[in-house]
């Protein structure tokens, strides 16, 4: 599958209570609220999906503040988006129509001195996630985050235990933990249809989504626009010079400095299921091969290698793959494969005791020896998926629902938290390839120096917040 059709394959559904067993956490329960008064910090791009799907285009619950720090409605976009992406608004301008009685900002910190805020979704770069999330919960706002939560380690770990003291509702916007594929093959492998897995891999094939050659047109300084606030989009990153369509908008994924490559845009959708459905902790080292080492950019493809401790669901010396950018040779022992089996461009795959499983959120679990497997795909599977997909429980919803029930979201931080630790381990393993690194997850560092130093990030001065001190 493409990273397009990947994303098109997501199935509106619901997480079923067995898959996860018991919440974490349990929220603060308002039972006077019904409509969640919602502020939205990045109102264009995918945060155009977001204010709408959690509002329901506000049939459901009310957008109250909106906050860009692009106020243009419309205009030229960059040559590298897909038809789905330049469908979606440039600028503030469509939100603001949408929403007219919403108060407009340009900076985050002044719309939270708004008094009727109960909640905040970001959808911003990855660089301001923690920065903004932590200071909405300080307030007592519960918080929605597009993926990845955070950029580094330190500030997942942080927003974890953060979310957790203020008893705040959390919602990470992986969608896909809310697809009826994910939730069968979670439940496939709890049910040992597989067996115990030994090894797992998650393929992302297509090439990075940024423009090629991003370092080399970054050269020179273009205008600012008269209606971006480039300063507020630097936000505690180290200031750049403006160039068009090289960092806003969607392209500073590239960028060190302010994204996370392709492993943290799409790993915190496709490891999902593998992390969830054998209950994966933190690793204990990991490796990373990568096609290209570069100061300011992520490579073009990567192959991290995971080793991970036992679980109830996998062997002992378990180890999972990532890799992304590599169109053709997946790096899967073909010895562990049936006879002419064809390996996906994208997915996870698990290499179970019994039999083999392709997970993909919007179809059914495909589980190889086919002719094994014919009766119970046709069977139990079947009437599995049908049953699950039968919730229909949207994964926006699941969020604003959540605040209203005073209960914890399916994809909270006590969930996405550890995912996304071990998705940004990966991304610093891409910053120092060729090592076999080894993590202590206590004392959030490794054995080796250079790695240990992008556990964390440094802060702009005059961005720094006292939760990411230290």
């Amino acid at each position: 599958m493409t990273r397009r059709k990947f994303a098109k394959s997501v199935a509106a559904g619901g997480v079923s209570l067995g898959l996860l067993g018991a919440l974490p956490g349990r929220a603060r329960a308002n039972p006077s609220v019904r409509r969640v008064r919602i502020a939205c910090i990045g109102a264009a791009g995918k945060g155009w999906d977001d204010l709408r799907g959690v509002s329901g285009e506000g049939a459901y619950h009310d957008i109250v503040a909106l906050c860009d720090i692009d106020h243009r409605d419309g205009g030229s976009q960059p040559p590298n988006l897909a038809p789905g992406q330049l469908a979606r608004s440039l600028g503030i301008g469509a939100a603001a129509r949408m929403f007219p009685k919403a108060k407009l900002y340009t900076d985050f910190r002044r719309m939270l001195e708004q008094k009727d805020i109960d909640a905040v979704t970001v959808s911003i770069p990855d660089h301001m996630h923690a920065t903004v999330a932590l200071t909405a919960m300080a307030m007592g706002k519960h918080v929605f985050v597009q993926k990845p939560m955070t950029q580094t380690v330190h500030e997942a770990r942080v927003m974890r235990e953060f979310a957790r003291a203020k008893g705040v509702v959390t919602h990470m916007g992986n969608q896909y933990h809310s697809s009826t594929g994910y939730r069968c093959a979670v439940q496939v492998i709890r049910n040992g249809v597989i067996g115990k897995v030994r090894e797992a891999y998650s393929f992302l094939g297509t090439k990075p989504v940024w423009l090629p050659g991003i370092k080399e047109l970054a050269v020179g300084e273009d205008p600012v626009p008269k209606d971006i606030h480039w300063h507020e989009w630097i936000g505690a990153g180290a200031p750049r010079p403006y160039k068009t369509h090289l960092y806003h908008n969607f392209n500073w994924r590239a960028w060190k400095e302010y994204g996370t490559g392709s492993m943290g845009d799409m790993g915190c959708h496709i490891m999902d299921v593998v992390v969830w459905a054998l209950e994966l902790g933190a690793p204990t080292a990991l490796r990373a091969e990568v096609s290209n080492v570069d100061e300011l950019v992520y490579p073009d493809a990567s192959t991290v290698v995971y080793e991970f401790p036992a679980t109830r669901y996998t062997h002992e010396g378990f180890r999972y793959t990532w890799s992304d950018g590599l169109k053709k040779e997946q790096p899967v022992d073909k010895s562990k494969l049936p006879e002419g089996f064809k390996i996906p461009s994208s997915g996870s795959l698990f290499i179970g005791d019994k039999g083999i499983m392709h997970a993909a959120p919007g179809t059914p679990p495909r589980l190889y020896p086919e002719a094994k497997y014919r009766d119970y795909t046709v069977g139990p599977l079947k009437q599995m998926f049908a049953d699950l997909a039968a919730d229909k429980l949207d994964h926006y919803r699941e969020w604003p629902n959540a605040i209203v029930a005073g209960r914890s979201a399916t994809s909270s931080f006590e969930v996405a938290g550890p995912l996304t630790e071990i998705v940004m381990l990966g991304t610093i393993a891409q910053r120092v390839p060729g090592r076999r690194l080894v993590w202590d997850d206590a004392r959030l560092r490794f054995d080796d120096p250079a790695a240990t130093a992008l556990v964390r990030r440094q802060y702009r001065k005059g961005w720094e917040i006292d939760a990411l001190r230290g």
